[in-house]
């Protein structure tokens, strides 16, 4: 049996691509990595499923109303007496225009071309790439008109 050295607090994550293919991203205000670009998200409160916290998460932090789909995967980060266990899920929305609040400094739609610069400047959160890679859920470019 494998015992966890820390407790964790179950949080979620949302992927969400507009039409076009960019990526809806969060700049954190609060630790951990504040200033950080990352997906919109936070813990699951009490009595509450996943698709629920997803949904109320993303309309806190971004505006936005999202349709919840599947999980794409699940990361494990550390914390100060408790580790994040993140369960990020596939979302899907039809808004687009954006209004930050709650645990948000700003929001954005990121094409490829934005986020690798981002990943290049060390502007996201540790692991985010890798993560949108191995589940194919990278931003797209977008074509010059």
């Amino acid at each position: 049996m494998i015992v966890a050295k820390e407790p964790y607090i179950r949080c979620v994550g949302a992927v969400v691509h507009a039409a076009d293919g960019r990526l809806l991203l969060v700049q954190r205000a609060n630790e951990p990595a504040r200033g950080k670009w990352s997906l919109p998200g936070g813990r699951v409160e009490s009595g509450e499923t996943d698709h629920s916290a997803v949904r109320r998460e993303v309309a806190e932090e971004t505006g936005l109303s999202v349709i919840v789909g599947a999980l794409l995967g699940r990361v494990v980060r550390p914390g100060r007496g408790a580790g994040y266990e993140i369960f990020d899920y596939a979302c899907r929305t039809g808004e687009t225009a954006l209004f930050p609040g709650d645990d948000a400094a700003d929001a954005m739609w990121a094409d490829g071309a934005t986020f690798a610069t981002m990943r290049a400047d060390g502007l996201l959160t540790e692991g985010l790439a890798d993560s949108l890679r191995s589940w194919s859920s990278l931003p797209r470019e977008i074509p010059p008109e």
